[in-house]
């Protein structure tokens, strides 16, 4: 079965990336709430094409009508949802896109999912872990790191603050697939 732009259903599944979720209702008519992660957080609603999962189940596509921020709340409105009892099914999905469809990273930046699994070491060489996710604060962004440190408790996390290039030093996704960090692990 082929997917849009000429590539097969499997390669587009394979290409996605994880921009947000379908959170609750908005009304009557069928609109979603939407969490998302994109920044500003409406960019969200300029992809035409969304692909919606629940848990583990299979991906699939649905079209965008309308999106747009109501507050600080994101909604919007998809191809064949049309009132509440339709849209019940959709809460808690997570929204992706194709990483074709993602605009290119400026230089200096990097998509949250690109630094998933890079290596963590510091300025002087010390390896700390691996990275395990982010997530923002009011303040910055935290790097959470999976102490790999020698005698590190089973589970132990290293928060790092996204502060470059005071902390975070240098990101190289591509061949050593590193992140160097300024920053004492045990602080």
């Amino acid at each position: 079965m082929a997917a849009e732009g000429g590539i097969s259903e499997e390669a587009a599944v394979e290409s996605l990336v994880t921009l947000g979720r379908l959170t609750s209702h908005h009304g009557l008519r069928g609109w979603l709430k939407v969490h998302s992660d994109t920044d500003p957080r409406e960019n969200i609603t300029t992809y035409a094409r969304w692909w919606l999962r629940q848990g583990e189940g299979e991906w699939r596509h649905v079209d965008v009508l309308e999106g747009r921020l109501q507050g600080k709340t994101v909604i919007v409105r998809l191809e064949g949802i049309d009132d509440r009892e339709s849209a019940a099914p959709l809460i808690g999905a997570e929204v992706a896109v194709r990483r074709e469809d993602l605009p290119p990273a400026r230089p200096g930046e990097h998509y949250w999912t690109d630094l998933i699994g890079l290596r963590v070491a510091t300025v002087e060489g010390t390896t700390l872990g691996t990275v395990r996710r982010l997530f923002e604060t009011g303040a910055n962004d935290i790097v959470v790191v999976s102490d790999e440190r020698p005698g590190a408790k089973p589970g132990a996390e290293i928060l790092i603050p996204w502060v470059a290039p005071d902390v975070i030093v240098a990101v190289d996704t591509s061949t050593e697939r590193l992140v160097t960090v300024d920053w004492d692990p045990d602080y």
